[in-house]
């Protein structure tokens, strides 16, 4: 059976509920994960990757913070890609294909061997709440568990309706039942809620597949990983993915049966992720374009099981299926399983503070795609946090809470707390003003320092990031302060298309030439002895090309930081009351009262409210 009295419940057994058990366990909580589930923690119920475009850095970030996710990703890639590599390095994004299986598996076992972690498969119906606080859950079999804080992470399962075709039946993911009672009972404490789509294509054999006709992708020649953990080594046998297309046949079968789609016939009228369309959505909304691109992904090595990436779709399974006997490489094409639209409850992320402690119901956290998140990354990362901030909560030590300009999490938290979602909310690297600053690769040197004030981080993994952080100063310094050799330098100058230039200068004003790379300024005798000297590696060496080459736009950012810091250093009071400043417009009281910012930062952030709001605020402060 289970404790008495536990520290942290968490409900779920996902992405969120996964990271926020490690998290609150390895913080010293007693914690326990309950999940209808057990055999399915950490399951890969869409794509078998992580990582990608902005969810690379996040990877990246959770890794730094003490998580597990890069981790397991790295343990269990079959292929890891840096993507984006032709544009500048803010916008380089890690990438790994995954064995599902293993994944799962994986995610298991480091959980089972995390101290402090109790696990209990069961449904939570029901929750316990007096005064406004959580006092704990009550499961399917009657059991009441008590805990002095719990984390909802429920994924897709809250009140799940999946379709497929015209035929739609409950669950929370396809062969798994639904979870129901939680909805009614937030509801009931004054939550508001809503509906929300996704959906996951066919998998298909693919034994039954001409690779021959496809194009092939694989990995990167020297492959990295996504965890700063010198314990944990780069994949070294990697799978090849492929990419074929639709075609104008694929889609008059689709088109001709919208009539049978449950997105256009009214069956489903929740809202989906706009940048993860079906396919259908696609061919409706660009019919001018005469195909699409689709990822043939493997589900793992010892499995012929195939992912169709691009080919999400909730039609009929008899279309389904003829629509993709069309695709090149596809004409023999055995399905395993047909794709299909799932549709379930989440809750307004404005209901929650940036600890992601909800404002209706005190030490009651909610993560990942209650939240309105689409994605395992964005959802690993909210598990995270909110682990941290439920322990930080029973322990009555300060919250963590990530700005803007700290990282890629601190963005996703403050979007959705101040801005709200009425779609599923996805990372891009768009969405972060200060993107240079937060890249994939120093991660490490901007939140390991955070994870070891924490006790997540030893103090061995921070010696390591502050030892890399001083090399790379150092070799900046010797970029800035040694002069070049006219003509070691010009011979370089000349190879990569450059003039040769007519006297002596500083090295780092070479380097910083665009068509000058790591390998050609490696070159000079200078370099090569300082790099030998001092053990240089690959990390360094990389921090240290950025540092130099992108110093202009770094420095503008980190000055534009600093301005938004002052304004993130004024405290709001909690319970502000804003009704009184008649200089305020209705508007502006309405959406201040609603989100209750904590910072004249965030407030300023709020849609809606305007600079002369936020001077009325300042004047009000004192400032």
């Amino acid at each position: 059976m289970f404790e008495s009295k536990y520290d942290v419940i968490v409900v779920g057994g996902g992405h969120a509920g996964a990271e926020a058990a490690a998290a609150s366990a390895n913080l010293g909580a007693k914690t326990l994960l309950v999940t209808m589930n057990l055999q399915t923690i950490g399951q890969m119920s869409c794509n078998p990757a992580m990582g990608g475009i902005a969810k690379g850095q996040i990877v990246r970030e959770i890794d730094a913070l003490g998580g597990y996710s890069g981790i397991v990703s790295d343990l269990t890639a079959i292929q890891f890609k840096m993507l984006n590599k032709s544009k500048g390095p803010a916008m380089w994004s890690p990438r790994v294909q995954s064995d599902r299986a293993q994944f799962a598996l994986k995610w298991r076992e480091l959980l089972e061997k995390t101290a402090n972690l109790d696990f209990y498969q069961d449904m939570v119906v029901g929750l316990i709440v007096k005064n406004k606080i959580i006092e704990g859950v009550v499961t399917g079999l009657g059991n009441k568990i008590y805990s002095k804080t719990v984390i909802l992470t429920n994924g897709t399962f809250l009140n799940g309706l999946i379709h497929v075709g015209d035929k739609n039946f409950g669950g929370g993911r396809v062969g798994e039942k639904s979870s129901t009672g939680i909805t009614a009972d937030l509801e009931s404490f004054g939550f508001s809620s809503g509906r929300m789509k996704t959906g996951t294509p066919p998998r298909v054999d693919g034994r039954s597949l001409d690779y021959s006709l496809m194009e092939e992708h694989p990995g990167d020649i020297n492959p990295g990983k996504f965890s700063y953990l010198d314990s944990i080594k780069p994949i070294q046998k990697q799978t090849s993915c492929h990419i074929t297309h639709t075609n104008s046949n694929v889609h008059e079968i689709m088109a001709s049966s919208f009539d049978r789609s449950p997105m256009f016939n009214g069956s489903i009228n929740s809202t989906g992720p706009r940048y993860c369309p079906s396919i259908e959505d696609k061919i409706h909304r660009f019919s001018e374009k005469d195909h699409h691109q689709i990822f043939v992904e493997p589900e793992g090595i010892n499995t012929v099981e195939v992912y169709v990436n691009g080919f999400s779709t909730s039609m009929p399974e008899d279309v389904q299926y003829a629509a993709m006997k069309e695709i090149k490489g596809f004409k023999n094409v055995k399905l395993f399983r047909p794709g299909y639209a799932i549709e379930y409850d989440y809750f307004p992320p404005t209901q929650l503070t940036l600890t992601l402690e909800t404002k209706l119901v005190e030490n009651l956290f909610f993560a990942g795609q209650i939240n309105g998140t689409t994605g395992y990354e964005e959802a690993a990362a909210q598990g995270l946090m909110a682990g941290i901030n439920a322990v930080s909560k029973v322990f009555s030590t300060d919250p963590l809470i990530l700005t803007r300009s700290e990282a890629y999490i601190g963005v996703l938290i403050d979007d959705l707390i101040t801005k709200g979602t009425e779609e599923p909310y996805r990372m891009f690297t768009s969405r972060a003003e200060y993107r240079t600053l937060l890249r994939q690769d120093n991660a490490d040197i901007r939140l390991t320092e955070k994870s070891f004030n924490l006790g997540l981080a030893s103090k061995k993994r921070l010696t390591r990031v502050i030892g890399k952080q001083q090399k790379v100063e150092g070799f900046v310094k010797f970029f800035e302060e040694t002069s070049f050799e006219l003509e070691e330098v010009n011979n370089i100058l000349n190879s990569v298309g450059y003039e040769s230039v007519p006297q002596k200068g500083k090295l780092a004003k070479i380097y910083s030439r665009p068509n000058v790379k790591q390998e050609d300024i490696n070159k000079l005798p200078s370099v090569k002895q300082y790099i030998k000297q001092n053990k240089l590696d690959s990390d360094v060496l990389e921090q240290t090309e950025i540092q130099i080459k992108y110093k202009g736009y770094i420095d503008k950012e980190k000055r534009n930081a600093d301005k938004l810091q002052s304004l993130e250093n004024i405290k709001i009071p909690k319970n502000f009351d804003y009704n009184p400043l008649a200089s305020l417009s209705h508007e502006a009281k309405e959406k201040l009262n609603k989100i209750k910012p904590s910072t004249l930062s965030q407030a300023s952030r709020i849609s809606g409210i305007k600079p002369s709001d936020i001077s009325v605020l300042l004047v009000k402060m004192g400032r």
